[in-house]
């Protein structure tokens, strides 16, 4: 069977789009600003908590890059005081927190039920095929918190 032309160019041309699409996010460098990855514990998590309900409003594990400049920002919005690692957070205080060094980091934390956090600080992107992973899961990322705000939906 001959596959028509003018489907063959079209197949062509998305082949070359999505191949000049992943050569341009493995090689082109990433440039950064200073980045906050925020987190916020909400109002009354600490009452919901005590009550019995089981609620997850942190994730377990948070990924950094080093020499990326990324701060974990942690907004404490409950009516109670909050520990994160060295840091006790008063109701409405932010505590940020940089991270120089590629490492993986335990932090005791009372807004987890497990009451620890893992922070996972990845190497610089040196690699095309680094910075093609930190692209990729930096998308996936956006995804996630559009289909939580409603914006997206799709069926797993």
């Amino acid at each position: 069977m001959r596959v028509p032309r003018h489907l063959r160019w079209l197949l062509v041309s998305l082949a070359a789009v999505l191949l000049g699409a992943t050569t341009w996010a493995a090689a082109a460098p990433v440039r950064f600003d200073s980045r906050e990855e925020l987190f916020e514990i909400p109002k009354g998590t600490w009452a919901r908590r005590m009550a019995g309900e089981k609620i997850e409003i942190l994730p377990q594990e948070i990924r950094l890059v080093a020499g990326a400049r990324d701060i974990l920002v942690l907004r404490n919005r409950d009516d109670v005081p909050q520990i994160f690692g060295p840091a006790l957070m008063m109701p409405g205080q932010t505590f940020r927190l940089p991270f120089e060094r590629a490492a993986e980091y335990e932090f005791a934390c009372t807004a987890h039920a497990s009451g620890q956090m893992t922070i996972i600080v990845d190497e610089p992107l040196a690699s095309p095929w680094a910075r093609l992973r930190w692209r990729a899961r930096k998308a996936l990322k956006r995804l996630k918190r559009l289909k939580q705000q409603g914006y997206v939906s799709w069926r797993s």
